[in-house]
């Protein structure tokens, strides 16, 4: 979920360095196996719903094998998305509240459920992806992490444009409280603009980390058939966990 309201910076006011920060060709391979995923149904995919879709990286490698409908809560990024995905639809919503009035053949869900921080607050995502779930649906969710994957680390990344500009980041995760379900992400932001001025920013992002037993038995109350799953991924890290709900065909 984000928010250009919230304290969350790197939604709102840096939405627009999101392309620099987090390049769209790094998303290949996750949206590469979130495809074979949503394919692997007994019936075919074609409309995909995503909540939380962000900058529409995910998008921009899924909208040539489905037709991608992208809400966000952060109009900021959804006009980098719009920039990007210009034939997908996009729509300004809360993914614990939206309701579109429709269903889709899948409903994907990828980081952005991190900031699902309660247990309420990820009941009321999966329920919002349950409604919208046709009959014989699937519901793909790709947290960054568990409970029992999480990892206190640093991860850095960034690129640079042709005209010069360019973004760098760090983060540092960590968990003060054991006894919580959160985490805390600590970003420092580098960015340099093509006239070679550099604005340093730093934000604290705090973050879900539920238990497998919390996801599937959430999944399951709200009316999928629910299986976990273990990323298959080149990166050198811990694969993530993705949690996939079935609804019954009749």
């Amino acid at each position: 979920m984000t928010s250009a309201a919230s304290p969350y910076q790197l939604y709102g006011d840096l939405a627009s360095w999101w392309p620099l920060i987090s390049p769209t060709h790094e998303y290949a391979e996750e949206a590469a196996f979130v495809a074979s995923v949503l394919a692997s149904g007994a019936s075919e995919m074609h409309e995909v719903l995503e909540l939380g879709s962000g900058g529409g990286s995910n998008a921009a490698h899924l909208k040539d094998r489905f037709t991608m409908t992208l809400v966000d809560l952060s109009d900021a990024m959804l006009d980098v998305s719009r920039a990007l995905n210009p034939e997908c639809d996009h729509v300004v919503g809360d993914m614990r509240s939206i309701r579109l009035g429709r269903t889709f053949d899948a409903v994907f869900v990828h980081d952005a459920i991190d900031y699902m921080t309660t247990e309420d607050d990820l009941a009321q995502a999966i329920e919002t992806a349950a409604v919208h779930c046709r009959a014989g649906g699937v519901a793909v969710f790709v947290p960054d992490f568990t409970a029992e994957t999480f990892e206190e680390g640093t991860e850095d990344g960034g690129s640079d444009a042709p005209d010069g500009a360019g973004a760098r980041f760090f983060v540092w995760s960590w968990d003060p409280d054991p006894d919580d379900a959160c985490v805390l992400s600590e970003y420092v932001f580098l960015l340099r603009d093509s006239a070679g001025a550099v604005n340093v920013v730093h934000e604290t992002h705090r973050v879900g980390a539920f238990s497998r037993e919390v996801w599937l038995r959430l999944l399951t109350e709200a009316g999928f058939d629910a299986v976990r799953l273990s990323e298959q991924t080149g990166d050198d890290r811990t694969p993530r966990d993705v949690f996939v709900g079935r609804l019954p065909s009749t």
